[in-house]
């Protein structure tokens, strides 16, 4: 090789090198971008926990030390953080469980420690005698959970000094109540607020799976209508978030006198969250039928794919609307036009020749996936706004418009 070719041969990988580095670069941001927003998206919904719990900790603390006279007010706090974390998502019921259990705990602890002494067995003991106390006491599972957990720790790592009893169960009761009080009235949830940020993990891929499902019986994609149902059965527990949720968030405008002017705006939103709700179950249904008219190799009318699309596209429209609090017109619009479009692919729901016999351009899981997509719609005339009646007369009506035209 010559002189002059030399330099060119140790300078030709470079562009090569930087190529492959930038592909490497572009390869993570595409990998950071979803792990970013998962992030963002948790932080606006848990990040008002953060406050609260700091609120709860340092008055539990001071009241503890100032008019406790605890020179070192450790379950004062400790509980009031615990509530504070356990009343996100959670019914007002269960969290005092939670306080209750705490008591229970240290009250049971502190009352044989001094007696049995530390050991394993003791342990084992304080810990059967706190959780059949309460069981009498007809807790619930929480209340169990926090008695026994608390129990253990007194027998664990607190020492039995019959002097600190009191103290330490008057500390949990003050932090449990200022934990409490934070998150009900001093820093309520914004109850709107907190349910739309947990609605969102839920409906925008409800949303994309059922655009993908429409695509997948286009091209008659077993693979892609799987991967749509499996993504519809994924919700499962982001639901049950949202359940958990709406029920904070009335307990909120319930008890927080800073929040008592959302109830009306809340009683209407979680109509139309509950509704939705009701709606992506038969959807899932529905994409279940489908794939399973696509395994028996069952006729899918282009009119099918365009009514899923359209349906998909007006529950995106209707939480535009509802979240801007303007009237529903266009959502409701596109859902009856989706049902007629449904209608279309089911085919004339008479014989226009009695002589004649009617087939149907639809398989028998197709047929069954029809009925349940006029029961998605009618629960999405709902959450517009529409009582039960009039929905089911505008669905039976878009329903049989097809047969007119």
């Amino acid at each position: 090789m010559s002189a002059d070719q030399e330099p060119a041969a140790d300078v030709d990988p470079a562009p090569h090198r930087r190529s492959r580095v930038g592909r490497i670069f572009a390869r993570l941001r595409e990998w950071g971008k979803p792990a970013l927003r998962a992030r963002a998206w948790r932080l606006r919904l848990y990040g008002l926990l953060a406050l609260q719990a700091g609120i709860a900790a340092g008055l539990a603390w001071f009241v503890g030390y100032q008019f406790l006279d605890n020179s070192a007010p450790v379950f004062a706090p400790t509980t009031a953080v615990g509530i504070v974390a356990a009343s996100m998502g959670s019914r007002l019921r269960r969290t005092v469980e939670l306080l209750a259990g705490v008591v229970l705990g240290l009250a049971v602890g502190d009352a044989l420690m001094p007696l049995f002494g530390i050991g394993p067995w003791q342990t084992g003991v304080v810990v059967v005698l706190a959780i059949i106390v309460a069981i009498l006491l007809k807790g619930g599972g929480s209340l169990l959970t926090q008695a026994g957990g608390t129990a253990v720790l007194i027998a664990t790592l607190e020492p039995p000094v019959r002097d600190l009893s009191i103290p330490r169960f008057v500390d949990a009761a003050v932090g449990g109540l200022i934990g409490l009080a934070v998150g009900l009235l001093l820093v309520p949830i914004h109850p709107q607020r907190t349910v739309r940020r947990l609605a969102e993990p839920v409906l925008d891929p409800a949303i994309a799976a059922m655009h993908d499902l429409a695509a997948a019986l286009r091209a008659r994609d077993l693979g892609g209508a799987e991967r749509s149902l499996r993504w519809l059965r994924s919700l499962d527990p982001r639901l049950t978030a949202l359940d958990e949720g709406l029920d904070a968030a009335q307990d909120v405008v319930r008890l927080a006198p800073l929040r008592w002017h959302d109830r009306p705006s809340l009683a209407l939103y979680t109509r139309a969250v509950r509704q939705l709700e009701r709606s992506l179950h038969s959807c899932r249904s529905i994409a279940r039928l489908l794939t399973t008219a696509l395994k028996d190799d069952e006729p899918i009318p282009d009119e099918l794919p365009e009514a899923i699309d359209l349906l998909a596209t007006s529950v995106q429209t209707l939480r535009c609307t509802i979240r801007a609090r303007k009237e529903p017109q266009g959502p409701r619009e596109q859902i009856l036009a989706a049902v007629e479009m449904a209608g279309r692919a089911q085919g004339e729901m008479r014989p226009p020749d009695p002589t004649r016999p009617h087939t149907h351009r639809l398989g028998y899981s197709g047929m069954i996936a029809i009925g349940l997509f006029r029961t998605a719609a009618h629960d999405l005339l709902i959450a517009s706004g529409l009582d039960a009646g009039r929905a089911a007369e505008l669905v039976r009506r878009a329903m049989e418009r097809h047969e007119r035209v």
